[in-house]
């Protein structure tokens, strides 16, 4: 009887042990960890050295809050409280934005404001996501009211913004009763689509200038002339998110839906078909100096998932996603030597136009941005998708 005993408990202990390994290493409890030894301070996220108003910031400390959200553990919570207490003054104006720039890049960040209000029921966190709403009430807009992508960009739609702003103003209709916003962000949504989809290929272009005053726009369609997977991604993300807030009763929900499909379906035809990742310039996996881009990829994966997860997409997405985030991890996460992990090869930045050094949207442009490791328009939406995939 004793032997049983002891067997069972040694069966018991052992099953404890593996069981406490599998719980702290979890990819999105990795990476989480990771980001927090090379950031001290939150505020530090995207190798900032000085306090700033960011959209990356709210990405990737939004992640980071999930992360507390899924584990319950606070020391995630209150790395990412820092940041909004950091920068939300108590009169609710922000650290650094500026309302008059116009610049759709500052809402995203506004995102992280709704659980940091709802957990703490500090007022100034309500009056600063009313201030950053409020910049999108005499935002300049194109002809058919799609959104400036900023004040020194006139008559430009980038799909970057759709992500920037769209999912923001959904989260605000809902949560503050205000259903305009709703119509709001289906018409961005839909409009955007409109302005910049390939119909041969069904993927987005960049960018689109209605003025056709940019170099970089076609004079007959005012489209930029190449596909960048992180901008698809953007997109793609945008409409899988803000279907979370828009009523199943909306009359333009089935449309956003629609659109969801169409892209979601068009980029498995650009898959790398051996990685089983995509390539920085979509279309042009074959053309020397082209590269597996990770921030699309990771962005591509998250919307197949999350899409297929919440019945937006049919469920062959969800293998196929589950399948293409193993091809992630084996493309493009690095194992540190100090126990941190980290994602390669990160496309630190790309634009369009732009009065210094300016961007044309060549092949040769996309690919000569400089590549990093740790980006947090990667590390964002791969903790989201590790979050989603355990079970």
């Amino acid at each position: 009887m004793k032997k049983v005993l002891l067997f069972s408990t040694i069966i018991i202990a052992i099953t404890a042990l593996f069981t406490g390994c599998a719980a702290t290493n979890k990819n999105y409890v990795r990476m989480a960890d990771s980001e927090m030894i090379r950031n001290p301070e939150s505020w530090m996220v995207d190798f900032s050295k000085t306090l700033k108003w960011n959209y990356c910031h709210g990405l990737e400390l939004e992640a980071i809050y999930d992360v507390y959200k899924k584990t319950g553990n606070k020391k995630y919570y209150d790395y990412a409280l820092s940041y909004a207490d950091t920068m939300v003054n108590s009169d609710g104006t922000i650290k650094t934005y500026k309302l008059e720039e116009y610049n759709i890049d500052r809402l995203n960040s506004g995102k992280l404001l709704f659980p940091i209000y709802k957990e703490t029921k500090d007022e100034k966190y309500r009056l600063a996501m009313d201030l950053l709403k409020s910049q999108m009430d005499t935002h300049p807009r194109i002809s058919n009211g799609g959104f400036w992508h900023k004040k020194v960009y006139p008559h430009q739609v980038w799909l970057d913004g759709l992500y920037m702003a769209g999912p923001f103003l959904a989260e605000y209709g809902a949560t503050f009763n205000d259903p305009k916003m709703f119509d709001e962000v289906t018409l961005q949504l839909i409009t955007a689509y409109e302005d910049l989809v390939d119909e041969k290929t069904g993927l987005l272009y960049h960018g689109w200038d209605e003025s056709r005053e940019q170099r970089w726009s076609d004079p007959i369609t005012g489209k930029s002339p190449n596909f960048w997977s992180r901008s698809i991604g953007w997109y793609m993300m945008a409409l899988v998110d803000a279907l979370d807030f828009i009523p199943e009763s909306h009359p333009k929900r089935g449309e956003i839906i629609d659109i969801l499909n169409k892209t979601a379906v068009a980029i498995e035809n650009f898959r790398d078909p051996i990685s089983g990742m995509w390539y920085q310039v979509t279309d042009k996996g074959h053309k020397q100096g082209n590269y597996l881009e990770s921030t699309g990829s990771i962005m591509f994966i998250y919307t197949w998932i999350k899409g297929a997860k919440n019945g937006f997409l049919p469920k062959e997405f969800l293998k196929k996603g589950e399948q293409a985030y193993e091809q992630y991890l084996k493309q493009f996460l690095k194992e540190n030597n100090d126990g941190t992990i980290s994602i390669t090869s990160c496309c630190a930045v790309s634009g369009l136009g732009g009065e210094k050094n300016y961007r044309d949207g060549s092949f040769e442009y996309y690919i000569s941005e400089p590549i990093r490791d740790n980006d947090p328009k990667a590390v964002s939406p791969f903790i989201w998708v590790s979050i989603m995939l355990d079970k």
